[in-house]
């Protein structure tokens, strides 16, 4: 599938909790995680009406014709920090170019907040596209969802 003809990055609204849990869901089962994998992860990947609430985090989403195709949500460390708690594109988009304008909107967006880096604890499928967007591995750290499962640490600098 072709990229989307129009990507508009917007904040996230009010109510779209599920939908966005439901696309992050969707998303990482495009990996072909195992059932059991998925359950583990279901609390890790759903987004509260508090979490889009909450003035520390950033959501933005990616809209195209009319339809949420994507997300991102970025949270303050300070002193003048971001993490990337969340980049997710709708399984038919991945590959063609959603991804992509989802981290270059989130870069922007932390420069335009006074942050110097962006961390990110990305999944393993994921390790070539935040090399690509500018990341460097600094690291590993445990899944919150899976005892035991190290996940790379990246960190985009901003400077």
């Amino acid at each position: 599938m072709p990229m989307p003809d129009r990507i508009t990055l917007r904040p996230a609204k009010p109510g779209e909790g599920p939908l966005l849990s439901a696309l992050a869901f969707r998303s990482k089962c495009h990996w072909g995680y195992s059932p059991a994998f998925m359950a583990a992860c279901r609390a890790e990947l759903t987004v509260s009406e508090a979490d889009i609430a909450n003035p520390a985090r950033h959501y933005h989403v990616a809209e195209s014709g009319g339809a949420v195709v994507g997300f991102y949500a970025l949270e303050r460390t300070p002193p003048n920090h971001y993490e990337l708690e969340a980049l997710f594109v709708e399984p038919k988009h991945i590959g063609h170019g959603v991804g992509r304008a989802l981290i270059e909107h989130a870069k922007s967006h932390a420069r335009r907040l006074g942050a110097m880096s962006i961390r990110i604890q990305g999944d393993p499928n994921a390790m070539s596209f935040y090399l690509a967007a500018g990341g460097l591995q600094v690291g590993t750290r445990e899944s919150a969802s899976i005892p035991g499962r190290d996940l790379p640490v990246f960190c985009i600098p901003l400077a």
